[in-house]
């Protein structure tokens, strides 16, 4: 049995200083989200005096008690357009995330309405959008819980032609056989109307609920018609006159009853496994799920938070994985990229992480072994940490582009569900080998040391500096370091303000930041969303569900 070894002493000064600072990046970004709940709670007593629930309120009332719940792209848009990343943060005033209603993996999108009116910002757009990206790859049913003042008109030319995309993925999704079913609590007008218009169930909350395409206002202004808002989009009015939704409750905690008792009726996956309390789909039953042999809690202190700093990979993947059993592939050739066979909560992976930058031998190999994963079915995790593909005359000579490219079309064409981990440095073309947004990973997140960028801000600055002084000298021009130095600290200084986790996850270039102790619990979640969705059978029609 390969089980990893640790060299990893957590008594060392070494690693008591790497705890420290990881743990101080994770409280960052937990003081981050809990500044969206609390600027979200400010709103309590209003909605108190409505007799509402919180849109938090109204995603815990819809789950399961007690059950997961996997929040997707807490800080979208942070510091970002309106978001000023003091008081007034927002995550994109909507609450999305996988969790079990009635026994049932769902995708839950809550418009966040105590924030700004549930506004949509450009990046909250971008966020509806990835959380239906996610739905059908991994062909989970969609319970939206509404209630939104529509889209900011200040960046109007941000959101509406890209949001009509949400409406368009809600006719496929349920042309797809995925269901559809919205809570309308409060405001959905305009083009928002067509979210409950576009579903195939819809829950409305009487004296709340208001559905039009134009509000009194504007119908007096269009029309010269007088009418109010009961009469032009109440809830009574759509479900006994127009016929837009289909229940109809007294309040916000009856409506959510509603759509888990509707949730519970559709014969959704019945019979077969993967569901909470079941076996996860695919995994296999007769291996047991071991615990790591190494504490996760020693996560913290095992990478460096300054990703120049070099340590095994095999020391996180030993933290991460069933019994730290893991079966190392080709490991003396190519020695810098580390592949191999693991299981993480009973399910099988494979794993691809990085000990420096990747070099001609290590993208052959993990062609190779990306491509032996597809033949077997085996999932592949990445385990991001590296500078890039190897420069310079010996890894040009040894056809770093060739293989390179290799490895990147194996990346680009798998068959398999893919999930990638950010746990330290993604620079240059080693983002795109390594699975990074662009490859379409079933998920991606980050711990919150992660730095991404086309290179790093120092290096950037030094090849300005080359390029610059070539220049000068064939125009007779001297400069000093000192002025040089000036030249170029602005583009340094840009480059890495730019490469933090906080402004890669603001701009969803992942689902979100964890804490690197959760690394095996948001894996063997993911892991087992993808199983289930492979195996399962889906109910496709032509239009999907039409509002007769």
């Amino acid at each position: 049995m390969p089980v990893l070894r640790s060299t990893i002493d957590p008594r060392s000064e070494g690693f008591a200083t790497h705890r420290a600072q990881m743990l101080a990046l994770v409280e960052q970004f937990r003081e981050l989200e809990a500044s969206v709940r609390a600027h979200s709670e400010k709103a309590q007593a209003k909605f108190d005096g409505r007799g509402q629930l919180l849109p938090r309120e109204r995603v815990d009332r819809l789950l399961d008690r007690g059950s997961p719940f996997l929040e997707l792209s807490t800080l979208a848009g942070y510091k970002m357009h309106d978001d000023d990343g003091k008081r007034s943060i927002s995550g994109g005033s909507s609450i999305i995330g996988i969790g079990f209603v009635q026994g049932r993996r769902c995708m839950i999108n809550a418009s966040d309405s105590a924030i700004k009116g549930g506004a949509i910002s450009p990046m909250g757009l971008r966020k509806g959008l990835r959380a239906q990206e996610v739905a059908r790859q991994s062909r989970l049913p969609c319970i939206n819980l509404v209630e939104s003042a529509g889209a900011n008109l200040l960046y109007q030319s941000e959101l509406f032609v890209d949001g009509g995309r949400i409406f368009a993925n809600m006719a496929r999704l349920s042309a797809a056989g995925i269901p559809q079913i919205t809570v309308v609590h409060g405001s959905s007008t305009a083009g928002g109307a067509y979210i409950p218009g576009l579903s195939d169930y819809v829950i409305v909350v009487e004296d709340r609920s208001r559905i039009f395409l134009a509000g009194p206002p504007l119908v007096k202004a269009a029309l010269g018609e007088d009418a109010d808002e009961e009469t032009l989009g109440g809830a009574v009015m759509h479900t006994s006159v127009s016929g837009t939704a289909e229940y109809l409750a007294k309040d916000d905690a009856h409506a959510l009853e509603l759509a888990r008792e509707l949730m519970g009726k559709i014969p959704w996956d019945e019979g077969q496994p993967g569901q909470r309390g079941q076996p996860a789909m695919g995994a296999a039953s007769h291996v047991p799920a071991r615990p790591p042999r190494f504490d996760p809690e020693e996560l913290l202190g095992v990478v460096p938070v300054d990703y120049r700093q070099p340590y095994d990979v095999r020391e996180v993947i030993a933290r991460v994985v069933d019994d730290s059993d893991f079966l190392d592939f080709k490991p003396a050739y190519g020695a810098q990229t580390v592949c191999g066979h693991a299981r993480i909560e009973g399910h099988a992976v494979g794993i691809v992480g990085n000990n420096g930058p990747i070099f001609p031998e290590g993208a052959a190999k993990a062609g190779h072994f990306i491509q032996v994963c597809c033949q077997s079915g085996t999932p592949i995790v990445y385990l991001q940490n590296t500078t890039g593909y190897m420069v310079g005359t010996e890894a040009e000579q040894a056809g770093i582009v060739k293989h390179g490219a290799k490895m990147i079309q194996a990346v680009a064409n798998a068959t398999v569900p893919q999930l990638t981990i950010l746990i330290g440095g993604s620079f240059g073309a080693g983002n795109y080998g390594m699975c990074g947004r662009s490859f379409d990973p079933r998920f991606i997140f980050a711990w919150p040391n992660a730095r991404i960028s086309v290179m790093g801000g120092e290096q950037a600055a030094k090849v300005m500096e080359i390029i610059t002084r070539a220049k000068l000298a064939r125009q007779g021009v001297t400069v000093s370091d000192a002025d040089m130095e000036k030249m170029t600290a602005g583009i340094r200084d840009k480059l890495d303000s730019e490469a933090g986790a906080l402004f890669a996850t603001a701009r969803l270039w992942d689902d979100g930041v964890i804490d690197p102790r959760d690394t095996r619990r948001v894996l063997a979640t993911t892991l087992a969303i993808c199983r289930e969705a492979d195996a399962r059978r889906l109910y496709p029609n032509t239009f999907g569900v039409a509002r007769l």
